[in-house]
């Protein structure tokens, strides 16, 4: 008895370790077990910000309750200057309780993700740390605190500690930053193919402005989130053959592949390596792409090639533009002239002898796009995955069940 409950044990372990588990953290939801906070959360919703906060894995958020908020809101600074704010009160570091009275020399300067934007000029997107006398320990804008006198925001409490991982603090006010509460134009005031034009993708844009539903797609999605891969116009130069073989529908496709319905850091796409969606993707159509990072390196891939990203255009939330060398290709447009390549350009395949009593296999029509139906398996298999693992860890429980019997 006892061999067969140690046997069914150890099965049950393995399968649960062979299954990815995800440790998620969700800054809303642990503010919202503390209605103080209430301000606070909606603004890092309202923003987008919480999305970023929880996709990172070293972090400290400087939190500031419903009191501590009034101030702020009272300037009425716009949504996005608001979140320029509300990024120099996220922390690119882990600060627990005992670090916090541990700081080495007293002081600390620590980056914050408006340091991470792009948009902080010097020193200005980092926060200075002081362990100050009787235990207090103050914080400010490093920009705008020369002295100890200065600071106006203190620790007040530990909301949540995840030790080396994830911590959330409380203190008293919001910091002051001149820099961050600064005007920021809209991203929907932006003109894009301008803005793209005069970073060295004017070829891109130029493609973009001959198909206007393409281009009203991606104006559309820039005040909920949009990142675009303009590829530089020597890129598009070399693709140019290439493109005009396409359909008109073939055509609009791959630009909308050039563009994601979701904001993507510079920094978010080095730490998160995966299958994204892209503006092309439908029900029907896989029109996916695959992001490498290698080291500060940033690839973008699909069974068609890659391409690398050289630059950037403009990074603030929620709008990113990045520069390519090479123009992406999916390969839901080009398998067919991929596989005749592999296979040597062939000629037209003769259809197969029909037999007696049978007929010969219809050919299968060509999409909208000119792409056959039939192709290779969907990218993104995380799904099956997922499910094949559950199923799995299923038939084992049963079976440890049927052994203890």
């Amino acid at each position: 008895m006892g061999g067969r409950m140690g046997a069914a044990m150890l099965a049950v372990l393995i399968v649960l370790a062979a299954i990815p588990v995800s440790l998620a953290f969700n800054i809303t939801t642990i503010l919202a077990e503390h209605p103080e906070f209430s301000t606070f959360n909606h603004y890092l919703s309202a923003t987008h910000l919480a999305t970023e906060i929880n996709q990172r894995n070293t972090i400290t958020v400087l939190a500031v309750d419903n009191a501590g908020m009034a101030e702020v809101l009272a300037k009425h600074l716009s949504i996005f200057s608001l979140k320029n704010l509300l990024y120099l009160h996220v922390l690119a570091d882990y600060f627990g309780p005992r670090r916090l009275h541990q700081i080495t020399h007293r002081s600390t300067t620590v980056a914050t993700l408006f340091q991470a934007t792009g948009s902080a000029p010097g020193t200005t997107g980092y926060v200075n740390i002081t362990d100050l006398a009787g235990g207090r320990v103050g914080f400010g804008a490093a920009s705008e605190r020369s002295n100890e006198a200065e600071f106006h925001s203190f620790f007040v409490k530990m909301v949540h500690d995840v030790p080396y991982k994830v911590s959330v603090i409380q203190i008293t006010k919001m910091l002051r930053s001149p820099v961050a509460e600064a005007p920021t134009p809209a991203p929907s005031q932006y003109n894009l193919t301008l803005v793209m034009a005069k970073k060295g993708c004017g070829a891109f844009a130029d493609l973009l402005l001959s198909f206007p539903a393409v281009a009203k797609a991606y104006d559309d999605n820039v005040d909920g989130g949009l990142t675009i891969f303009c590829p530089v116009d020597r890129a598009v130069e070399d693709f140019t053959d290439k493109f005009k073989k396409l359909t008109a529908e073939g055509k609009s496709s791959l630009l909308l592949f050039h563009g994601t319905p979701y904001y993507n850091s510079l920094q978010m796409l080095k730490t998160q390596n995966g299958v994204v969606t892209t503006l092309a993707t439908t029900g029907s159509k896989n029109y996916n792409m695959t992001v490498q990072d290698q080291g500060e390196e940033v690839t973008l891939k699909t069974k068609s090639g890659s391409s690398k990203i050289t630059g950037t255009v403009i990074d603030e939330q929620p709008l990113a533009i990045y520069t390519l060398d090479k123009v992406l290709r999916p390969w839901e447009l080009f398998k067919q002239a991929e596989e005749e390549e592999e296979a040597g350009a062939p000629g037209p395949a003769k259809a197969p002898a029909k037999k007696k009593g049978k007929k010969a296999p219809e050919p299968v029509a060509a999409g909208p796009d000119g792409v056959t139906d039939d192709g290779p398996a969907d990218d993104n298999s995380a799904g099956e995955v997922v499910a094949w693992s559950r199923g799995v860890a299923a038939v084992v429980v049963v079976v440890a069940a049927g052994l203890l019997l």
